[in-house]
């Protein structure tokens, strides 16, 4: 499907463009579906379920039938502790992954556990390599689980989960994927990347709405994970081996956002699926991209590593460049951008995602280049520490 032909939602409705890594803009029809009210016991809805599961194990593409999806309520971070928990046995070790926020949470969960792990810490913005989860594995045997997030919404940095698929299963481990920002956009195709599950929501690149998170699983897995979950709520097993018996969740469902997302997956279908959705996510970077350079920003990351999915930019060193009063004129303008998260400079994020497309990009360069002229910004250049942190990434 064109993206001409896509129903991009206009600022006219008096909502600015939700330009993060989720909650992010939705379409009409998308916002229509909830219009609706449903029983969770019905039929209907237990049909709804079932297309659900069946739709997203479909982007798995061919081996897919060794996987199965089980829905599971709340934000994506209950997803995540509902992977960690259920798939990592109570004497299992986890090797986390971490550069930036999200691997630091998957840590943070470990812990509340009580499970056993180390962390392999890249700072906020390199990106795990092959060799260096190899050392890791050749180093502790008693390392049971690989975990890794596809991308690092923090920087904006997609990192090279085939690689390290490839370094995990060569000494026999298991990989999870925190792929929250990424499925949907980005290929997780089994046939190309093997993991044992991989976790993410609603209200990402599928472009639906918060509410629940996913867990796609190998069957296997999910019948060895009988017994390991500390939670009643969030034991991946139990919901899966009741869904799979009565197609109904074991507790009330959040049933708009489930029909919010059937409509959600339609439509990511209409586009050309994950290629179709991916395309046009990173059409809306480079057109982004492009345009934020020329007004004088500069991007965290090398263009190797910039996701189509979210992208850092320095703060301008400028000392008339406020990122608060930067924010609410881009804000008045119609478009809601994301703080930074990097420790060692000041930045801030640009999401790509969500029902823009590249003409929409075009109008927030120029809303950025209006605002940084009431700010009086003349140069919107980093300062030079910030660049030589970018000077890292020259790995």
């Amino acid at each position: 499907m064109p993206v001409s032909d896509l129903r991009i939602a206009p600022p006219h409705l008096g909502e600015p463009y939700l330009l993060t890594p989720g909650p992010l803009t939705t379409s009409y029809a998308v916002k229509e579906a909830m219009l609706r009210d449903w029983g969770s016991w019905d039929g209907d809805f237990r049909a709804m379920t079932a297309e659900l599961r069946t739709r997203l194990l479909a982007l798995l593409g061919p081996g897919s039938d060794a996987f199965d999806c089980v829905p599971m309520q709340g934000s994506g971070t209950f997803a995540v502790e509902a992977m960690l928990a259920s798939f990592i046995p109570r004497d299992g070790k986890a090797l986390v992954l971490a550069n930036g926020a999200y691997g630091m949470r998957s840590v943070q969960t470990l812990e509340y556990l009580g499970r056993d792990h180390v962390v392999l810490n890249k700072g906020d913005y390199l990106p795990p390599r092959g060799d260096e989860v190899a050392k890791f594995l050749a180093e502790d045997p008693a390392i049971t689980h690989v975990v890794a997030i596809h991308c690092e919404t923090s920087s904006g940095i997609l990192n090279p989960v085939e690689e390290i698929s490839e370094v995990v299963y060569g000494a026999g481990r298991k990989l999870l994927i925190d792929s929250m920002s990424a499925f949907g956009a980005i290929p997780l195709e089994v046939e190309q990347v093997r993991y044992e599950a991989m976790v993410s929501s609603a209200n990402k690149c599928i472009e639906g709405v918060p509410g629940f998170g996913f867990i796609i699983a190998r069957k296997d897995e999910l019948e060895a994970a009988k017994g390991n979950s500390h939670s009643l709520s969030l034991d991946v097993h139990a919901q899966w081996a009741h869904m799979n018996k009565t197609g109904q969740w074991r507790f009330t469902p959040p049933t708009h956002v489930v029909a919010a997302f059937l409509e959600a997956l339609r439509a990511h279908e209409l586009e050309g699926g994950v290629a179709g959705r991916g395309g046009r996510y990173s059409r809306n970077r480079d057109v982004m991209v492009a345009g934020m350079r020329e007004l004088g920003f500069e991007t965290l990351l090398d263009n190797r590593w910039l996701s189509p999915i979210i992208v850092t930019f320095f703060c301008p060193a400028d000392e008339t460049f406020v990122f608060d009063r930067f924010y609410e004129l881009m804000k008045d303008k119609g478009f809601i951008i994301y703080p930074g998260k990097l420790t060692v400079v000041d930045s801030f994020r640009v999401g790509c995602i969500g029902q823009m497309d590249e003409h929409v990009m075009r109008q927030v360069v120029s809303a950025a280049k209006d605002s940084l002229a009431e700010m009086g910004v003349a140069n919107a250049a980093p300062p030079t520490p910030a660049l030589k942190e970018r000077a890292k990434l020259a790995v």
